[in-house]
């Protein structure tokens, strides 16, 4: 689909089918999550600019290079998106980090804002957003129109599972912004899921139903 990059890997789709599956617990769920996360970002970050910068191996002076501008900012939609965000956090520990608290009314599967928080400076920095599922799409919608509003304006989106419904949204709203995603799935069920998926992303990772 125009517009998603999907990143098929065999060590990507290998744990993810491990995620799908209804008998794997909690705790390797969220193993799982955080070394997809690692997988993920690897692909995302592959075109960042870099810039040079002197220094001094022990066997003398080079020009090497490193991430140029203003530090990343990573995006997590609370709660699920945390667990992308750990193994995000893992391999660009200086990124900073903006929560966006965002839950779905189950009964017309809009979202409902109930925190956010972000670092200044937006503008001109890679802003990251994360989160699992990009299921209706409405969520990250929201999101990305709530940082925009702080003034991000160069940004990706990054998920596990996509559902072609929550791209068709996304993109729509969106066009400028480019989706990264282990895998699209088939399609929605009337309860907003993701079908084939992997159930509810936050309520695997936390043990929680």
């Amino acid at each position: 689909m125009q517009g998603v990059t999907v990143v098929d890997h065999p060590l990507i789709q290998h744990k993810l089918s491990l995620m799908r599956d209804r008998t794997t617990p909690t705790g390797a769920f969220r193993t799982l999550l955080r070394e997809i996360a690692h997988l993920l970002c690897y692909e995302i970050t592959r075109d960042i600019e870099l810039q040079t910068t002197p220094i001094e191996t022990p066997m003398g002076p080079m020009d090497a290079p490193i991430i140029k501008g203003k530090k990343l900012v990573f995006a997590s939609i609370l709660r699920a998106g945390n667990g992308l965000l750990d193994g995000m956090l893992d391999l660009v520990p200086a990124a900073r980090v903006a929560h966006v608290g965002l839950y779905r009314d189950h009964d017309t599967l809009e979202p409902v804002e109930y925190y956010f928080k972000a670092p200044g400076e937006l503008q001109n920095r890679l802003v990251i957003v994360v989160d699992p599922m990009l299921a209706t799409g409405n969520s990250a919608v929201a999101a990305i129109d709530r940082l925009k509003r702080r003034g991000a304006d160069r940004l990706r989106f990054l998920c596990l599972l996509a559902a072609p419904e929550g791209i068709a949204k996304f993109t729509s709203a969106h066009p400028d912004v480019p989706v990264f995603a282990a895998a699209i799935d088939s399609h929605l069920n009337e309860k907003g899921y993701i079908v084939p998926g992997l159930g509810d992303a936050g309520d695997r990772m936390f043990g929680t139903k």
